[in-house]
């Protein structure tokens, strides 16, 4: 098998980064965005849109390559997703590639930004950023910033390490980002529109106005974007090509709940305390 992916009808993605997403390239994603019942339904999404593959229905042997969405994102259903990826791709000997899910938003923008362009003249030309995020609830958003390059659509240079924040942060944070930007530009004020793409951008429309040139909010997963599977699949294979070995980890960045609890008070006159055993 080579390095790279088989982008045709043998690749299935998987994505529970938020709600689950499965699809076969080509042919339509099947998506649940209830949190409460995605991971019940999973196995039985991925026999519906293997049902459904473009030409004829795909059988396990028909599976070559199995791509899975690492997220950013909460824990259970995102280790639902790449533990039962993991498990396919044991059955059937398809390769594993692991994905996380703000990079394909970025290449997915760069493509939208390229396509006006060449259609229309008046289209912003201005230097863009893609702010790409995903919801990690408690009023907080997973997010990385990555410059755009409508002329060459896989290029997406990564301005900040992937992180959690809550909006006001996130906005202070990209904001001297892009003064950055600006003072290294040639003319020291060539004008950034940041556009935010990602799942819980709406929620926060108040906090972007105070992001210095906010252009588009999109509160949507690439997997619900027009192509989104392909977008990500074909990011997923760049990197492969790329000779990386993209693993199947998750990316939780949230430190865990659970800590270790404190020693047993002392009661006077008593020894230390210790917990039965």
């Amino acid at each position: 098998m080579s390095d790279t992916l088989n982008m045709d009808t043998g690749t299935l993605v998987i994505d529970t980064s938020y709600g689950s997403t499965v699809g076969v390239m080509g042919g339509d994603p099947v998506v649940e965005t209830n949190s409460r019942t995605h991971v019940e339904r999973l196995q039985i999404d991925i026999a519906a849109a293997m049902d459904a593959a473009p030409g004829h229905s795909m059988g396990p042997g028909d599976i070559h390559d199995i791509v899975v969405g690492t997220g950013p994102a909460p824990f259970t259903g995102l280790r639902a997703g790449i533990v039962t990826a993991k498990a396919l791709a044991y059955a059937t000997g398809a390769r594993l590639t692991g994905q996380d899910v703000l990079e394909p938003l970025a290449r997915w923008m760069n493509i939208r930004q390229a396509r006006e362009r060449d259609g229309d003249e008046r289209a912003d030309t201005a230097r863009f950023c893609t702010l790409a995020v995903n919801d990690a609830r408690r009023r907080q958003l997973y997010f990385r910033l990555y410059e755009g390059s409508p002329d060459d659509t896989a290029r997406c240079v990564p301005l900040c390490d992937m992180d959690i924040a809550d909006p006001d942060d996130i906005v202070r944070r990209i904001n001297g980002i892009t003064r950055g930007l600006r003072s290294g530009s040639p003319d020291g004020a060539a004008p950034i529109r940041v556009h935010v793409l990602g799942r819980g951008s709406s929620r926060y429309e108040r906090a972007w106005h105070a992001m210095n040139g906010c252009g588009e909010v999109r509160d949507e997963s690439i997997m619900q974007l027009e192509d989104g599977i392909g977008v990500f699949a074909a990011c997923a294979a760049s990197h492969r090509a790329a000779g990386e070995t993209c693993p199947a980890g998750p990316l939780y960045l949230r430190r865990p709940d659970v800590s270790v609890p404190n020693p047993l008070k002392h009661v006077l006159n008593h020894g230390d305390a210790r917990k039965a055993q």
